[in-house]
């Protein structure tokens, strides 16, 4: 009986050598790995450092600049109260 011509690829291809490439390429996938896990620790700790920057930026000019309580005043000088605000909604007097 005679080989399947595709046995013989087969055999063929795995006798040949591997190429050098791909004896270092587990080394170089470990080694992006192990940056990618360094570049992101570093990350959360830099984020961590900006939101305690902003978070005391924020107490200490509240505290140190506190002005006088301003009122807000309407959008438009013309129509003192807005039709769609929720005090005129819920009045059942109108």
């Amino acid at each position: 009986m005679q080989k399947d011509p595709m046995d013989k690829s087969l055999h063929m291809l795995g006798s040949a050598p591997l190429p050098q490439a791909l004896d270092t390429l587990d080394d170089r996938v470990l080694d992006a790995l192990a940056v990618r896990q360094r570049e992101a620790a570093a990350m959360r700790r830099m984020m961590a450092l900006a939101a305690f920057v902003s978070l005391g930026g924020g107490i200490v000019a509240g505290s140190a600049m506190p002005g006088p309580a301003v009122a807000a005043s309407p959008l438009t000088p013309l129509v003192p109260a807005s039709p769609l605000a929720p005090s005129t909604l819920l009045d059942a007097g109108k």
